[in-house]
């Protein structure tokens, strides 16, 4: 299965703090887990999941999923994450290979940073005691490397730029646009990031120094916005940290990336039932377990799962998808009495699109020629017309009519 929408997630953070950890436990993907810096030196890609609850129940059909996976109720829709190799301080730069890791975040859409909620890891990734650095350090210095790196990308030319955009008064966003894409930014965000610093849009060219960096440290904030998960969670001295953390403005999810690899893997052979995101699990076949397997799941449950709710891995993906990129699922269907498509599969699809996605945008979202040829969209529930401009709601089931069909 292929991500349904083209947003991809970052996975970001200084070496050490259980960044990688976190990845293949999103993904179950093979990659180099160690405890020392720079053991992702290439960006790791794979397919993740938003957990979110199928329509079927509420319809009273079976499903037959072709585009995602059902698990007892709840759709997991397939996203795509990159794995960044660690990035410390002077990354933007090149210190530590930083300009080769800061390249790949230009192709996110939104970025999990990963930090060391126990301060068990120095500024550059290197174990300390526990309670010894102050996770809040990594998040500033962090959005300053980015910013930095965006500041050396951007200002380019800035000075003719920024005339130009002056007299022939087509606006700034133009005029950087092939810079904007790529960095994966669209031109509606460059407004907004200077509404927020304050400053004219009609004069660039009378910005200093100072305003530049505040624009562009705006624009990073609007076009690649940030959660924190927070690691490492059931190390005694994390849970200070975490407090710390959320006063910095972003959203923060208490999170134990090894906890959840546990989980993942067992779960995959079989040993326990378990559905990522859940609170608790079920050990299917304890013969097949060591006294000390089954003591580390039942400190898992114990230390991470009653305390926590879940390992906050899964809350971390859908946090990124429903509430920093505001995306909505949305199902189509050719046949809105049987909810199936042209081959008789009940609810096959569902996708993860931007809210404000109108009817006609949807259709091109699942074929050109569908798009080319929209008439109108009929909603499933109540079998009235949705016009080309009307936005969708979540968990919207609809059928597109164009001249050729329906989807």
């Amino acid at each position: 299965m292929s991500p349904s929408y083209s947003r991809l997630l970052g996975v970001i953070g200084k070496p050490n703090t259980g960044k990688s950890t976190f990845f293949s436990a999103a993904t179950l993907a093979a990659t180099d887990i160690a405890n020392y810096p720079f053991t992702t030196i290439k960006p790791n890609r794979g397919i993740g999941y938003v957990r979110t609850l199928c329509v079927h129940p509420e319809f009273g059909v079976q499903d037959n999923p072709k585009n995602s996976v059902c698990l007892d109720g709840s759709r997991l829709v397939p996203i795509e994450l990159i794995d960044i190799a660690g990035i410390v301080p002077g990354a933007w730069e090149g210190k530590g290979l930083g300009n080769q890791f800061l390249d790949e975040i230009r192709r996110a859409d939104a970025l999990i940073h990963i930090v060391d909620a126990s301060g068990g890891t120095d500024c550059e990734g290197k174990s300390c005691k526990l309670g010894e650095h102050n996770p809040v350090e990594d998040v500033e210095f962090l959005e300053k490397e980015i910013t930095r790196w965006m500041v050396t990308i951007l200002k380019k030319d800035w000075a003719r730029i920024a005339r130009t955009a002056e007299q022939d008064k087509k606006g700034i966003a133009h005029h950087l646009e092939d810079r904007l894409n790529g960095l994966s930014i669209r031109k509606t965000c460059v407004n907004e990031a200077v509404r927020k610093a304050g400053l004219n849009v009609d004069k660039p060219a009378t910005w200093t120094d100072e305003d530049f960096y505040r624009f562009v440290d705006q624009l990073r904030r609007i076009s690649k916005p940030l959660l924190i998960g927070a690691n490492k969670i059931d190390l005694p001295t994390a849970q200070d940290n975490v407090e710390k953390l959320k006063q910095l403005g972003h959203i923060v999810i208490p999170a134990s990336a090894e906890a959840e690899l546990v989980l993942r893997r067992a779960a995959e052979k079989g040993l326990i039932s378990y559905t990522p995101g859940d609170g608790d699990f079920k050990i299917l076949q304890p013969e097949k377990l060591t006294a000390g397997q089954i003591r580390a799941l039942e400190q898992v449950k114990e230390k991470i799962l009653k305390l926590n709710g879940s390992t906050g891995v899964q809350e971390a993906l859908n946090t990124a998808y429903l509430k920093l990129l505001d995306m909505i699922t949305v199902y189509p269907v050719e046949d809105v009495e049987h909810l199936t498509d042209h081959g008789g599969r009940v609810l096959p699809d569902v996708y993860l699109v931007p809210k404000g996605t109108t009817a006609h945008q949807f259709a091109y979202v699942i074929h050109t020629e569908l798009g080319d040829n929209f008439l109108y969209a009929v909603n499933a529930r109540d079998k009235r017309r949705i016009g080309e401009d009307t936005p969708l709601k979540d968990r919207d089931v609809i059928s597109i009519v164009s001249t050729k069909r329906r989807a």
